[in-house]
This record gives structure tokens, C-alpha cells and sequence, in this order.
């Protein structure tokens, strides 16, 4: 069982974006290195947001805890949901 972690960006915080990305980003690549998130990505189309698949719902909670998207208003509505990769290796 894989937990993927959507977020929406909360109004008006693409200027809240670019300035947190930095450490977003490092936390990501962290999180990646780690084997801990599988997949990250954002969506093209409306609501702007993204996607990261994370092999446990500890790795979530952990990524979620001190990500600095969360923390300074970035991400306005976020949620986990369990999935169940049919196509694992």
C-alpha cells in the first residue's frame, strides 16, 4: 500500500511559493534520497497544485510535519489518501 499526498495552492500564494521552493525542494530531494517519497509532480490544469507518492503513511506524516509549504501558508488544502498500486514490480 503506497499513501500519495495531494496539495492545493492556497489563494493568492504563487509570490509564497517561490520564496519557500527552496527548502521545499530540499526536503523533497531528502524525502527521494531516503527512498521514502516514490514519485512528485505537479498538475498542469486547474486547481494549481501537485502530487507525491510516498511508500508508507509514517513517511507522509514525517514529510508533512516540518515541509515548509505547510508551514507558511503555501499549500491551502491538503489531503492523504491510501493506493493500492496495481502495476508494483
Amino acid at each position: 500500500m503506497k499513501h500519495v499526498l495531494f496539495y492545493e495552492l492556497a489563494e493568492g500564494a504563487m509570490a509564497l511559493a517561490q520564496q519557500h521552493y527552496p527548502a521545499h525542494r530540499e526536503r523533497i530531494d531528502a524525502f527521494h534520497g531516503r527512498g521514502l517519497m516514490l514519485l512528485v509532480g505537479t498538475f498542469s490544469d486547474a486547481p494549481v497544485g501537485a502530487m507525491a507518492v510516498f511508500s508508507t503513511r509514517e513517511a507522509v506524516e514525517e514529510f508533512m510535519a516540518d515541509d515548509p509549504f505547510l508551514r507558511h501558508g503555501v499549500v491551502g488544502a491538503h489531503r492523504v489518501r491510501e493506493w493500492d498500486e496495481v502495476l508494483q514490480p
